[in-house]
Parts: C-alpha cells; structure tokens; sequence
C-alpha cells in the first residue's frame, strides 16, 4: 500500500462486501453463523489491504472478495464435522438414492439402497442422516470455491497470465516437492498422510512444501517484477533456485523463456 491513509480507505468503502459475501455464503451454509463469517472476513479484508499491489492492475474490489471467499473455506473446512470418509459415503448414499429414485419413480427404501451398495442398513440410515445434516452443495467448499473462481472482467486477463505462470512454476518443481504441492493444495490431502505414502516424517513433508512455496513465490516476483531484480528468499539455495527457474524457462514457451531463461539469480 502506498499510505496508511489509502490502506484505510479501502477497508472502509469495501466493509459492505464483508457484508454482502458473509451473507450469502450463510444463506448457503446455515451451519456456520452469519457473525462468525463477517468476522472472519472482516480480518481477511485488513489482511488484503495490507498487501494489495495496485501495480497489477486488479481493483481492490475483486482482489478483496477472493481474499474473503478464500478465508470463508478455510473456515468452513475448519469447522466441517465430517471426516473425509464420511463425506465420501454421504455422496455415495445419496448418489446410490438417486439413481435409485429416478429408475424407480419413487424415494427407495433403506433396504433397497443397502441391497444396492452391499451395505448394512444401519450404516445407510446413518448416511442419509448425516447427509440430512449437511449442506451438500457447500459440503467440500466446491460452490464457494466456483464462486472464487469466477473472475470479474476486469481482473480475468492478469488472473489467467498469473494462473499460466503459477501451472508452469508447480509442474518446474522438483518432482517430491511437485506431489507435495499437489497433494497438500489440490487434494486438500492430510500431511500426516502424505509422509506416511512416501515414507519420511511430518516435519520433512512440511519442510519440502515450505521449500517449495518459497519457490514458487520467488518464480511469481521475478515474472511480475518490473524494476531490476525482485527479492529472493535467501532459505532457497541458489543452485536449486536457478534450477528451477531454467526449467520453468525451457518448458513455459517465450514469455516464460524471456524471464527465467537469463541470468542467474543469487542469494
């Protein structure tokens, strides 16, 4: 930001998306309390003013309703009652009744569904209740997360070259840190699992995705970076950096090639 002054105001003249978003999302997710989503993105909203970079030629607007729609799902994951094999057999129980119903003109009863999935009774009675309980279409942030993935007109050109980069930056990584990346932000997967699966301890995972994150930041900075070099985290090693960035270079075309295929960057 370029003054408190600035920084102020735009938390102002936006408090009413805070508004707005948290009183959407609740219409959709009544579970989660209107207050305790107004809250949480009241904070992201600060949070995004303190770091919001007009030179990327994004409104605020936009940039701070991604920030609150963002903040809104970890909240929602923070407060999901069902494990994720529950949420599996919530889908499976009701995708099984559906399919059910619409071959059978009619709603099945809980011993044809079980005859169908093989499974006891009990366990599909105890689905459909869970399933009665939940908000399916908020039940894995899935609509929340189209919602922020639908981007304003104004910002969908810097947000498609940003997304390249980032794609071209994550398939560069190293291939542990890759599937770290992957299983960690896209899976949504435990790291207790992940170590588990390739046989290392938790803090090793935790220590190759914050080596990686780093990576990817400093690949970020130097693409948008207009004015001579960007800063660079001094935690990389310069070897894997460089790296790195050669082979985001060699793969991601001529624009990729044009920032990373050049001089090396040094800690």
């Amino acid at each position: 930001m370029s003054t408190l002054v600035e920084r102020n105001r735009l938390i102002v003249e936006n408090l009413p998306l805070v508004g707005y978003l948290a009183s959407e999302t609740h219409a959709r997710a009544t579970h989660i309390p209107r207050e305790d989503l107004a809250s949480v993105g009241a904070l992201a909203l600060v949070t995004a003013a303190d770091a919001f970079d007009a030179s990327l030629g994004v409104p605020f607007g936009a940039y701070a309703r991604r920030r609150i729609l963002g903040a809104f799902a970890d909240e929602m994951r923070s407060m999901d009652w069902a494990s994720r094999g529950i949420r599996r057999r919530i889908k499976e129980t009701v995708a099984v009744n559906d399919t059910l119903a619409a071959a059978l003109g009619r709603a099945p009863t809980v011993a044809e569904i079980a005859t169908a999935m093989a499974t006891p009774e009990q366990e599909v009675i105890e689905a459909l209740a869970d399933a009665a309980r939940s908000v399916s279409s908020l039940d894995d942030g899935r609509e929340l997360d189209l919602v922020a993935d639908m981007p304003l007109p104004e910002e969908s050109a810097v947000l498609a070259e940003r997304r390249a980069v980032l794609e071209h930056a994550v398939a560069a990584l190293p291939e542990r840190m890759r599937l770290i990346i992957r299983a960690v932000y896209i899976e949504e997967r435990p790291v207790k699992d992940i170590a588990e699966e390739l046989g290392v301890s938790h803090s090793a995972v935790s220590q190759q995705r914050s080596e990686a994150v780093r990576l990817l930041r400093d690949a970020m900075e130097r693409y948008f970076h207009e004015d001579g070099e960007p800063p660079v985290s001094s935690r990389v090693s310069a070897a894997v950096r460089d790296a790195f960035f050669e082979r985001i270079g060699a793969a991601g075309g001529a624009l990729m090639a044009r920032a990373f295929g050049g001089h090396a960057l040094v800690s």
